[in-house]
């Protein structure tokens, strides 16, 4: 990682290990309130200017260097992507600006995020990459608008963003479903979060996963997923249960129970393998499990 954010008065990184390598240690990130946001606006300017092809200029002029701040780069870019005949994109550029006017801990969650994923991603050495990139994380700051238009009683717009979300991301979250900060959707395709979804602080989701439902019950009737918890690959968690903090679910598992912190779970029907550990792994990323003596 670069280290010309030392020449900024508040750090927005937290203190590295001795390889100052951001994806080697097991902080889970500053909180949004933490943040400075002219600090970060500066390094993602500074890291698209480091870009070098010629074809890219006007990309790079248009979704970073025109922008004056960070939200305004933000707004314009999921406005440009979730743009369409319905609602242009210079109309829902402008609405995510005025959500995030009435609202500006928006802004702060949404570098949380951001700072989330180059923290967490192996792929992923700045925050420029995943800014205008990564579509994991566009669909989760597409999804908080359409979760604040649906607490403001507009729930036909947040409903259509969760329409273009879906169409556009694969994406497909219910725009009452309630994220934490500092949470990474990890390449996103096929991921669906049900209505009455909690997901905490500190959560990794892997693409495919469906934390949904069992029926047509109308009441509270999805996961509780808390702080800390990865969630592998094209898992699903369906009812109303509660993955403990810390727990770590295995690629492709059916998860139909609650699951106890620092657990991990695999298989279908999921069951618990191996003690417990020690750590966070939606924070660590660490996708390991223990020796399995069944076939799963």
């Amino acid at each position: 990682m670069s280290d010309s954010l030392s020449r900024y008065p508040n750090p927005i990184i937290p203190e590295q290990n001795a390889m100052n390598d951001p994806r080697n240690t097991l902080a889970s990130g500053p909180d949004s309130h933490e943040i400075n946001l002219d600090a970060l606006w500066m390094k993602i300017v500074d890291e698209s200017r480091a870009c070098c092809d010629p074809l890219l200029g006007s990309f790079f002029n248009a979704c970073v260097h025109r922008h004056p701040h960070f939200s305004a780069a933000l707004a314009d870019i999921i406005g440009r992507k979730l743009g369409d005949t319905s609602i242009s994109p210079s109309a829902l550029t402008h609405l995510i600006q005025e959500t995030y006017r009435h609202s500006p801990p928006l802004v702060s969650i949404a570098a949380a995020d951001l700072i989330a994923v180059m923290m967490r991603d192996a792929a992923c050495s700045n925050l420029v990459t995943p800014f205008l990139f990564f579509k994991g994380f566009h669909s989760i700051q597409a999804h908080r608008i359409a979760h604040w238009l649906w607490q403001q009683d507009r729930p036909f717009l947040a409903l259509h963003m969760q329409s273009r979300i879906s169409e556009v991301f694969a994406v497909d979250i219910h725009p009452a479903a309630r994220l934490g900060q500092r949470v990474m959707i990890d390449h996103g395709t096929g991921v669906v979060i049900g209505e009455t979804a909690v997901i905490d602080d500190d959560v990794s989701i892997l693409q495919a996963v469906t934390l949904g439902g069992t029926g047509k019950i109308e009441q509270d009737r999805h996961p509780k997923v808390r702080r800390g918890v990865l969630i592998g690959a094209g898992a699903k968690v369906l009812g109303n249960v509660e993955i403990g903090e810390g727990a770590k679910i295995g690629a492709g598992s059916i998860v139909l129970e609650n699951v106890l912190p620092y657990t991990t779970v695999v298989g279908n029907p999921a069951r618990p393998v191996g003690i417990k550990h020690k750590d966070m792994p939606g924070i660590s990323m660490d996708l390991s499990l223990p020796p399995i003596d069944y076939v799963i």
